[in-house]
């Protein structure tokens, strides 16, 4: 693929695994099991599903893409779990991850090395572009492998690949 920057040829095959990765490990479980924690302070089904979601739209916003997710208010300025909280559908989720995919991805074939290299600050601490892309995309691999084993421990079949 023909990317503007030339560090992009290795990120873009992670982020397509993972863009079909996501819908095949929310396949099946039902919205009832994707709240359930199993008596653990573990982050469950749907908040695991809902950041990631919510990690690309705020990646393509800094790349000046303007799409904002469903849940937004949920996850917005990385709110971590509600115990109390009804968390959308696992379909709710799959749509925004199929609505945003495209669009980030066209975002990340013309960012330049330029933008990549511009500095973000966030409270606390200051990184490139480049640094969060690369740490956002370990976090997709981090989050679709535990909500993985989440299969296994809600009892579903394994993941599919193919």
């Amino acid at each position: 693929m023909e990317t503007v920057s030339t560090r992009m040829q290795g990120i873009l095959p992670l982020f397509d695994l993972h863009t079909g990765f996501f819908p095949k490990v929310l396949d099946g479980i039902t919205d009832e099991d994707a709240h359930k924690r199993l008596d653990t302070p573990a982050n469950h089904v749907g908040w695991l599903a809902g950041s990631l979601v919510q990690q690309r739209f705020e990646l393509a916003g800094l790349l000046k893409v303007e799409a904002t997710s469903s849940a937004n208010d949920l996850f917005k300025d990385f709110q971590g779990i509600k115990d109390s909280q009804q968390y959308p559908s696992l379909e709710i989720f799959k749509k925004d991850w199929e609505k945003i995919s495209p669009l980030l991805k066209t975002a990340l074939v013309n960012v330049t090395d330029e933008q990549l290299d511009h500095i973000l600050e966030f409270p606390g601490m200051k990184m490139s572009l480049w640094d969060l892309l690369t740490f956002n995309i370990y976090r997709e691999a981090n989050c679709i492998g535990q909500i993985a084993l989440w299969r296994r421990l809600l009892k579903y079949e394994p993941m599919k690949y193919m």
